[in-house]
């Protein structure tokens, strides 16, 4: 055991920085330490085989990594016998400090745990033996997988419930400034769920699109357990900077941009295969999803703007749209999408990204109406803006989005990262728009508001100089641009008047009256003041400082 701890902490410690090849180093060096654990405890005399599931299964063992382990025995072994072997195997591991998931079963009690326990099951389905004969394995993933494509939409629904539950707990990787790297929607859980779909053959998962950002995850979570020195996934301000500088990363913010661009990538293949999962079931059940060019040439297509039909639950491209000559069509397909609730399919997004124009400048009025169309259909956006995003449709339009995507706050209060906060921000003000005379310039003012950050100097005067150069080049008039650029200058006056300054006091007033001056600026600041505060976070979204 000793030696074996020895060459664990050497192997940790060669070279500063993680990578595959080491976590494959500790995989081999753990199975070559079980292998003697193994002969030592006698588990051929049980009919045993050792099986490495999960993560180990995978060998994509972290530092701080639990081992899964299965010890597999024959059904007609003596059970004094089988708890003497796995106690000798057991021991020796916890001796060495090492933290372990274990159990004992046999080929039919395998079968049975699987059918009962969704965690279990997707274990198992990364499982490799590490000692004794491989048969065993092979009888019982075989029965597993026979159950799990048997009843697959039906648990795989399942399933889905229970990353939506996990998603509300721990947040979107994406867009968290201390996200879970494992347990977040788009960490490494989500991984181990796509592998299970992909199994179901229910329905296509694109697993190499996810290749780069689960090495990067795993890179991420190895550091983090060095710079700890325990088995931790969260990964908090204040060890970011040790974690960035044994990556090789220049900075926390590099960081932080690299797991949430990881993030965004899993999330968004999530996100489209439980879309897909959820029409295939409700559909076709048990139909195999095959990749291809969705055209609207069907009977069942709905036309719900110009160029873009509702066919088969997803927005896609009519038969006569010509994407080439109608640098619109983005905006006016994302909206029409978002308005009916529906995504945008995935082979549109390609099309539009490699067949589109850009915008003219200044943009026409229809794409300007098309973005606050889109903005406007409040939540539903998300996702439709998420898949613009993937393909970088966002930034292609406006440049000035670059800077904040992906981009971490600097201010404990903030829950998200700077980009999903303004795209929050504009969800929440889609709720307020009857509340104001120009719900355009709300909508508009909200998704900019921060976009001053991640630059030099005060981000409310940066942004206001953005601005005056971003609302020209999108149609806005004089009026519109000057009214824009105010809202963004001034988007914190009424929370910081409200929270820090005398409310019975004329000269209060006066200073206000004095930068607002016209009622409907008075109008917009107010409702984004309330909509900022929402997509900032709880410390800052009570009804006391609503109410001031």
């Amino acid at each position: 055991m000793s030696d074996f701890v020895a060459k664990r902490a050497d192997l940790l410690a060669q070279g500063n920085v993680p990578s595959i090849e080491q976590r494959l180093a500790l995989a081999d060096l753990t199975d070559e330490w079980l292998c003697e654990l193994a002969a030592a405890a006698g588990v051929e005399a049980v009919g045993g085989s050792v099986i490495a599931l999960g993560g180990y299964g995978r060998r994509e063992l972290a530092p701080g990594s639990d081992l899964d382990i299965m010890l597999i025995v024959d059904g007609n072994a003596n059970p004094e016998k089988v708890s003497e072997v796995a106690n000798a195997l057991w021991y020796p591991i916890w001796d060495a400090g090492l933290r372990l998931d274990h159990s004992v079963r046999t080929v039919a009690e395998a079968r049975r745990m699987a059918a009962a326990d969704l965690k279990v099951v997707l274990g198992m389905m990364d499982s490799r033996t590490v000692y004794g004969p491989d048969v065993a394995r092979q009888k019982f993933m075989e029965s597993v997988l026979a159950d799990w494509q048997a009843l697959g939409a039906k648990r795989l629904m399942e399933l889905h419930v229970q990353v939506r539950e996990r998603m509300e707990r721990y947040g979107e990787l994406a867009h968290m400034l201390e996200p879970d790297l494992k347990e977040s929607y788009g960490g490494l859980r989500d991984l181990s769920v796509l592998r299970g779909v992909a199994m179901s053959n229910l329905t296509h998962v694109d697993l190499e699109a996810v290749t780069y950002a689960n090495q990067l995850l795993l890179d991420v979570r190895d550091a983090l357990h060095r710079v700890t020195g325990r088995a931790t996934d969260r990964l908090m301000l204040q060890e970011q900077p040790a974690v960035a500088a044994l990556l090789g990363m220049e900075s926390s913010d590099a960081l932080l941009r690299e797991v949430c661009a990881a993030g965004r990538t899993i999330s968004y293949v999530s996100d489209l295969t439980w879309h897909r999962m959820k029409r295939q079931a409700a559909q076709i059940p048990r139909a195999r999803w095959s990749r291809r060019t969705i055209l609207s040439t069907n009977n069942d297509a709905t036309p719900i703007a110009e160029g873009v039909v509702l066919h088969d639950g997803e927005a896609v491209l009519a038969e006569t749209a010509n994407p080439a000559g109608d640098p619109v069509l983005i905006l006016r397909a994302a909206a029409a999408a978002a308005q009916s609730g529906v995504r945008l399919s995935l082979e549109t997004v390609d099309r539009l990204a490699q067949e589109c124009p850009p915008l003219p400048t200044p943009w026409p009025r229809a794409a300007r109406e098309a973005l606050v169309s889109l903005i406007g259909a409040g939540r539903l956006a998300i996702p439709v803006w998420e898949s613009l995003d993937q393909r970088d449709l966002i930034t292609r339009m406006i440049p000035e989005w670059a800077v904040v995507r992906s981009a971490p706050q600097h201010n404990p209060i903030h829950t998200f990262t700077v980009d999903r906060h303004l795209v929050e921000t504009a969800v929440n003000a889609s709720t307020m728009t009857r509340r104001v005379s120009r719900p355009d310039l709300l909508l508009i003012g909200s998704l900019f508001h921060d976009i001053g950050k991640g630059h030099e100097g005060d981000h409310s005067e940066v942004g206001e100089r953005l601005v005056r150069d971003l609302a020209p080049r999108m149609g806005f008039d004089q009026h519109d641009v000057e009214v824009l650029a105010q809202v963004v200058l001034h988007h914190l006056l009424l929370p910081e008047t409200a929270t820090r300054r005398d409310l019975d006091d004329p000269a209060t007033i006066e200073h206000v009256v004095d930068l607002v001056q016209t009622h409907e600026m008075l109008e917009i600041l107010h409702a984004l003041s309330e909509s900022d505060a929402r997509a900032t976070g709880p410390a800052v979204s009570s009804e006391w400082r609503f109410a001031l």
